[in-house]
Formats: C-alpha cells, structure tokens, sequence
C-alpha cells in the first residue's frame, strides 16, 4: 500500500514539500525520482510521482486524481484539558479514529498551569494530528483548534452534543439518534481529571448537551473520548 503525504497545495499538476518534512522523506524514508506515493492537499487526493529528491526539497508531478473517500460522520472532540502526554497521545490516537476536529478546553479543574502552556503547543499539536493522519492513510487532516473557555465551548452550534460524564447519564449508545446521514455531525465533551464541576456541570446540561456515560468504570479522560469516538464511527457505520 502507497505512503500518503500531505501537501500545502497543488498548483498546475506540481506539489512540492520542503525544509524538516522533506529530509524526512529523503533521509529516513529513502523517497527517490521516479516512485509513487499519494499526496493530499487537504481537498483531493491524488496518485504523484517524485520529480526530484533533494536534502530539503522533493517536487511530485501529479499522475492523476484518486477518488475521494466516502463521506461519513463529522465528530468534534472538545477535550479538557489535561497532562500533555496524555492529550498528544489523545491527539495522536483520536485522528487514527478519524476525528474532524479537536478543540482544547480550560475546564475548572484543568491544571493552571496547562492553560497557559497550551497555546504554546498549538503547533506541536498539529504536527502530531498530521503525522498520525500520514501513518493511518488520511485523505484529510483533522482541525486543532486553538484552546477555548468552558463557556464559549458549551455554545458551539453542532448537531448531536453529548458529554461524557461520570455523574451519571444515558448510556452513549442509546443517546445516539437512530436515524442517521454521512452528513450528520456529533461533538463529544470530555472533562477533566477530577471530572465536571456541579457549576460547569449545569452549564452545558443548561445549553443542550446530553449527559451520557461508557458504563459503570471510571476511565481516564484520554480512554473516555477513544472510546466514545470508536463507539460513534462504528455506529455510522454500520447505519
């Protein structure tokens, strides 16, 4: 199976990718003129083939366009913040699932300290959502957004809003509409270690977002927003 790479753009049939991510390809991947990968721009995905190679500088020529994957459901994760190795891995593994997008939040009972870093690791964090989507063969990178209060997150305009909350709530599953479209568009709300404030609690109850549960266990916030990604993707599609 071809490597999948990302691209900034397409622009008369040439793409080109340079600096850090090209001597990746050339040093560590061994990429050469004349091989065939596939390229994204993040709008289409195309078969290429290596013009030139350099130390910081590869060049595709598009051979042609490939057929976009089918369409299916948008899930947001709005993920409390928590400890960075535990939320790169999150990151990491929630595009694997194939997450559309990935909104940092400043809970409560998020470390202070993470708040104020956060915005520092927007960059890193990209870089992580790119390489995992390069490594699982994504037509599309995921959306990291920059991190945003409780308050302001509570009112995003999404379809299906559910929160995952050890206080209690439907089981995901049966939270989950039972007529259901590719076009359908699902936000998951995961909190922190520690959990939900009673105060933030009543905020997003009060703003439309169901409160749903994965079962008796207490799960680390990381497992919880997998879990509930996988159970979703699963659930689209098999309807």
């Amino acid at each position: 199976m071809r490597r999948r790479f990302f691209v900034e753009e397409v622009r008369s049939g040439k793409a080109e990718i340079s600096g850090d991510d090209a001597r990746h390809l050339t040093r560590v991947l061994r990429v050469e003129a004349g091989q065939r990968y596939e390229i994204s721009d993040n709008r289409n995905v195309y078969l290429a083939e290596v013009e030139t190679a350099r130390k910081e500088h590869v060049l595709f020529r598009t051979v042609e366009k490939l057929e976009a994957p089918a369409a299916t459901v948008r899930t947001i994760l709005c993920a409390a913040l928590v400890k960075f190795d535990h939320f790169e891995w999150m990151i990491e593994k929630a595009t694997e699932l194939g997450v559309s997008e990935i909104v940092p939040v400043e809970a409560v009972r998020s470390d202070k300290g993470l708040e104020k870093a956060a915005h520092k690791r927007l960059e890193r964090w990209r870089r992580i959502a790119l390489e995992s989507s390069q490594q699982s063969r994504r037509a599309f990178l995921p959306l990291v957004t920059e991190p945003v209060g409780f308050d302001e997150m509570i009112l995003r305009d999404v379809q299906y809003r559910l929160s995952l909350d050890e206080g209690g709530g439907k089981p995901l599953v049966t939270a989950l509409p039972t007529t259901r479209a590719a076009t359908d568009s699902v936000a998951i709300l995961v909190g922190p270690e520690g959990g939900w404030t009673e105060e933030e609690r009543a905020g997003f109850l009060g703003a439309g977002w169901a409160q749903v549960t994965m079962g008796p266990l207490i799960l680390r916030a990381e497992t919880a927003a997998l879990a509930a990604l996988a159970v979703i993707q699963a659930e689209w599609l098999i309807h």
